[in-house]
């Protein structure tokens, strides 16, 4: 629903998303315009948890930033799976639209 770039900041995947089109939505009932610019940090605290920091943006709709934090406690024998998403093709194995 945007451009995104990732890199490597160290031990963190960065990944800036902007471009955004009018398919995106932001926490269902937030206005949000086409200068919004999403940074999302993603960082393995440790092997059983996944920390997840996202920055919002959007001069047009918001007065300041907002930033999210989610730290996902995974299973002690789970894993991060690596999927590939060219072309949107990996949502017809998934079902989704």
């Amino acid at each position: 629903m945007g451009h995104s770039i990732g890199r490597w900041d160290g031990d963190t995947l960065v990944i800036d998303t902007i471009g955004f089109n009018n398919k995106a939505w932001l926490f269902v009932v937030t206005r949000r315009t086409e200068m919004l610019h999403v940074t999302t940090r993603l960082r393995r605290l440790d092997l059983g948890h996944l920390e997840i920091v996202a920055k919002y943006d959007d001069p047009g709709a918001f007065k300041n930033s907002v930033t999210a934090t989610v730290v996902d406690v995974l299973a002690p024998d789970e894993e991060i799976d690596e999927v590939v998403c060219e072309n949107n093709q990996y949502t017809e194995h998934v079902g989704a639209k």
